[in-house]
């Protein structure tokens, strides 16, 4: 069997251990030099590497490489496809623009409270491939999946779960129709007997479940979990006081609300599983991750912040004076809403860097705010410059609601930077 691998990402490499030690001749394709990489595989890269993909029996899609791109008569499969086509154990599948880690780690923490034998990979780093072997039918799957790896997905699984959606990739996807379509096919397949869970004070995550024939549970809204006050409660049962959840921001409580919505009915509508849960669980890193305290400020990464509109969620997840550190590289996104948010957040400056430094100017400049400073490009600089501008009790906050690839290798490095920054500090 002659299989074409596109991408040799994490995605490509796994895909190239599982089909190879099924036997097939191998051929990876990738548009950048792979020197050392790929043994026993022939290796073709440079701009036509998508060429000539007729002459293979199948033709395996990376995450990161557009579908649309590849033509050819051979069937066309993906890392996510063939998991979902051979896992004998039901999947609990996470989608939405921003809290996918967080939701899909925190229904497995959950599920393991219930003792639960559970398995979590996709978008969030494991690449299922590697673990399907090891599944087993009484297991449970959780997969986060992205817009790259639903948008030709015909399966959809046995629980599927929707977060908030909001534009973002468009500097990838086509247009917005196309990234929430892509969204949408994690209910689209899905068949009477399973479940639909989604964001009911979302537009685009309440639209795209209905395109599910299974059961489809709101979260934020009965019969769903939802928060009442101070309380997080599903069924009339309360899970814990807010002020009891171990993550930061009232977004992440509806990525609670979420997690214990999808996974109320497999632990027995049991509280106790997901009362330990959230309480423990403090998030993951580059998520509002504190870094340090010195000198009465708090530094926080929040360098997984992409999107404006996550920026905007990490700042009401502070009541205290902030210094924000905003920019990176282009995404195609709308700054006005952020720069509103800056306005009435009490940020006391905003330290602007890299590309999309002048677009965010003028976005605050627009909303009213001025207290601007023009940041440096490296890190160490970055951090003194903001640390300059603080008062004991502050908060110096790394939420740049942009991508990194103007000054960073991506948002962790980004984020690695930023803490062995703050970290040095004396």
């Amino acid at each position: 069997m002659k299989v074409a691998i596109i991408g040799y990402g994490v995605e490509g490499q796994a895909a190239h251990k599982y089909w190879g030690a099924k036997g097939a001749d191998i051929t990876i394709r990738d548009q950048n030099e792979l020197k050392g990489l790929a043994p026993g595989a022939t290796i073709k890269t440079g701009d036509d590497y998508l060429s000539g993909l007729d002459d293979y029996d199948l033709v395996v899609r990376t995450a990161s490489v557009k579908p649309w791109l590849i033509k050819t008569k051979a069937p066309v499969t993906t890392v996510v496809k063939e998991f979902t086509q051979k896992c004998p154990a039901r999947i609990i599948g996470v989608t939405g623009t921003k809290g996918k880690g967080t939701t899909s780690t925190l229904i497995a923490r959950i599920l393991g409270e219930a003792a639960w034998r559970t398995w979590l990979g996709g978008n969030i780093g494991t690449v299922p491939l590697d673990f399907l072997s090891k599944v087993r039918a009484n297991h449970m799957v959780i997969l986060e999946l992205s817009s790259f790896q639903l948008m030709d997905l015909d399966l959809s699984p046995h629980i599927a779960v929707s977060l908030m959606i909001e534009p973002e990739h468009m500097d990838w996807h086509r247009n917005l129709r196309e990234y929430v379509a892509a969204k949408g096919n994690i209910f689209w397949h899905q068949r009477p007997e399973d479940v639909a869970v989604y964001n009911a004070h979302n537009d685009y995550s309440t639209q795209i479940a209905q395109l599910s024939p299974g059961t489809r549970i709101p979260y934020l809204e009965s019969p769903g979990a939802k928060i009442e006050g101070d309380r997080i409660v599903i069924d009339g049962v309360e899970i814990c006081r807010t002020d009891e959840v171990g993550l930061l921001g009232p977004h992440n409580l509806e990525n609670i609300c979420a997690a214990i919505t999808a996974t109320w009915q497999l632990v027995e509508q049991n509280p106790e599983p997901a009362r330990r849960a959230v309480k423990a669980f403090t998030g993951l890193e580059h998520r509002l991750e504190l870094v340090r305290e010195l000198g009465r400020v708090r530094y926080y990464d929040d360098s997984f912040s992409t999107t404006p509109e996550t920026a905007i969620a990490a700042l009401k997840s502070f009541a205290e004076p902030k210094v924000i550190i905003l920019g990176g590289s282009d995404k195609k996104s709308d700054y006005a809403a952020l720069g509103r948010a800056v306005k009435a957040a009490n940020v006391r400056y905003v330290v602007l860097v890299g590309q999309m430094a002048g677009k965010i100017k003028t976005a605050l400049e627009e909303a009213g705010f001025n207290k601007i400073i023009m940041g440096p490009s490296k890190m160490p600089e970055i951090v003194s410059s903001a640390r300059a501008l603080t008062e004991p009790g502050d908060v110096i906050l790394l939420s740049p609601a942009c991508a990194s690839f103007d000054l960073f290798a991506n948002y962790k490095d980004r984020g690695e930077q930023f803490q062995a920054a703050v970290k040095a500090l004396r």
